[in-house]
């Protein structure tokens, strides 16, 4: 299951086949699935693999996203939420850098079929974040924007009017983009910026004026929102950070940088009912952990370093099943998935690798449930 070739390590940017799956039934201990997306410049797809209930995956198959990514070698998407499955695990999304759409899938267990593809209403779509019928896409590609879609009932996207709109900074590198579990604001990272930026979303779907706060952490990331509200980020200087967010959409830092002693940090992902945090630290290959306190407060776990994926594995994105007791990581530069098993109390089992993946061939994007 394990795969030794080695390769660079290119994510520091952040600091400065087949079209259907084949029919099967679905077996008693099939209990989820993990989906990986390729971003090929051309026909870009996303691999699929059954979550057996020891966490171990088998593949299902691939499926055309109907766009094109952006190609490349190791996280030339610069951000997470690429790859991203609706809260109810029914519906799949996939930002086509390259084509400039969005692609919504069904989902039946880890069989995918096409629902509809859209334009995004700006260039290099880089991520994507829903919540109920809303979706938003973050455009990376100039000075960087955001698009809101509705999502109908059979899955298909209906483009918000006026819902584009600009970011705070010129040339960001905007990296991420997440709604709050109330749905009344949406996040964006800029990395370049140093900066964090909110827009308070209207009943309509529509988004107000961008305010921006500085981040407590250079360079960040990766953003993601606890059970109880706080605004968690993982930022490339090696550090995670926590906010609380007020209505006038202004972030107050509870958690300054804590650091991760890894290097890279640039994804994080919440498991056991959001307890915890880990954070994917692709230069180091390693993964950081982290309590989640009921203010947001952020503690370590245990001497922070989780555990570990081979050397030069370089993790980028990283999910988490459903249940929140298995954790994978996209190892780009590997050409493989990483498991782990999430402990309760918070430290992780390394449980091998998934090889089959193209190694440093422009991966980026995981999601599972």
């Amino acid at each position: 299951m394990k795969s030794f070739r080695l390769v660079p390590f290119v994510c520091l940017i952040a600091a400065g086949v087949l079209a259907n799956a084949p029919q099967r039934a679905a077996a008693e201990e099939n209990s989820g699935a993990v989906f990986v997306m390729t971003n090929a410049a051309t026909a870009n797809q996303i691999d699929a693999y059954w979550r057996k209930s020891d966490g171990s995956l088998e593949w299902a198959g691939a499926f055309g996203t109907g766009g094109n990514g952006s190609g490349g070698a190791v996280d030339p998407l610069h951000s997470q939420g690429s790859l991203t499955l609706g809260s109810d695990h029914r519906l799949l999304f996939a930002v086509n850098a390259g084509s400039g759409t969005v692609s919504s899938f069904a989902v039946h267990g880890a069989n995918l079929r096409l629902l509809d593809v859209q334009p995004t209403g700006g260039s290099s779509p880089t991520s994507v974040t829903q919540s109920g019928d809303l979706l938003f896409v973050l455009n990376a590609g100039g000075n960087g924007s955001v698009s809101g879609f509705r999502i109908l009932g059979n899955g298909h996207l209906f483009p918000i009017k006026d819902s584009t709109r600009a970011l705070s900074g010129n040339a960001p590198s905007p990296t991420d983009v997440v709604l709050s579990p109330n749905r009344e604001f949406l996040v964006v990272p800029e990395s370049a910026a140093n900066t964090i930026d909110v827009f308070r979303v209207f009943s309509n779907g529509t988004l107000s004026a961008p305010v921006s706060s500085p981040s407590a952490g250079t360079v960040p990331f990766a953003a993601l929102f606890a059970a109880n509200g706080a605004l968690i980020v993982g930022n490339a200087s090696n550090s995670v950070s926590s906010y609380s967010l007020d209505w006038n959409q202004r972030l107050h830092t509870i958690t300054d940088a804590l650091p991760t002693l890894g290097s890279a940090t640039c994804w994080d992902v919440l498991a056991w009912d959001g307890r915890s945090v880990y954070t994917s630290n692709a230069g180091s290959s390693n993964l950081s952990g982290f309590t989640i306190g009921r203010n947001g407060t952020l503690t370590a776990i245990g001497a922070t370093v989780v555990a570990s994926n081979p050397t030069g594995s370089t993790n980028l994105d990283i999910a988490a099943s459903g249940d929140g007791k298995f954790v994978y990581t996209l190892n780009s530069g590997a050409g493989e998935i990483g498991i782990f098993a999430a402990q309760s109390e918070g430290s992780l089992t390394g449980l091998g690798q998934v090889n089959g993946l193209p190694a440093a061939a422009g991966l980026n994007g995981i999601a599972a449930y």
